[in-house]
């Protein structure tokens, strides 16, 4: 991969220490780049695979975020979930050079650009016609 192929998208003491930032994409939900207390930098879909929840608002510890809305802990290397829980959410390749962070330009404008947030709210019931 050439530098053409990363976007600069923040300097790692941008992201808060066993936080996040959102990446906003011009197709597909946002990306979530996670920072622990190594200084490690993680990025995933900003989506728990269980039921869609936000991990950017989720609880960095290790290599690990708890997702806000049900507690799963979804691994920042691989996306997925620990067990019991199952299902993986995807995963973007990070740079870190000289304190800058960098995504694959390439993942970013070409991955899980299907992926949708649930919406909250009461479910419409479908009337059935006869």
């Amino acid at each position: 991969m050439n530098m053409n192929d990363w976007k600069l998208i923040c300097r790692v003491d941008d992201i808060p220490v066993l936080g996040s930032r959102r990446v906003s994409r011009p197709q597909g939900m946002d990306v979530a780049v996670f920072r622990n207390d190594a200084g490690q930098v993680f990025a995933l879909l900003d989506r728990c695979p269980h039921k869609g929840g936000p991990l950017s608002q989720g609880i960095v510890f290790g290599t690990s975020v708890a997702c806000p809305l049900h507690n799963w802990t979804i691994g920042l290397h691989d996306g997925c979930a620990r067990q019991p829980d199952e299902g993986c959410t995807q995963t973007f390749s990070v740079k870190v050079e000289n304190g800058a962070v960098f995504l694959n330009a390439i993942e970013l404008a070409s991955l899980a650009l299907d992926a949708v947030r649930p919406i909250a709210g009461p479910v419409s019931k479908r009337v059935a016609t006869t």
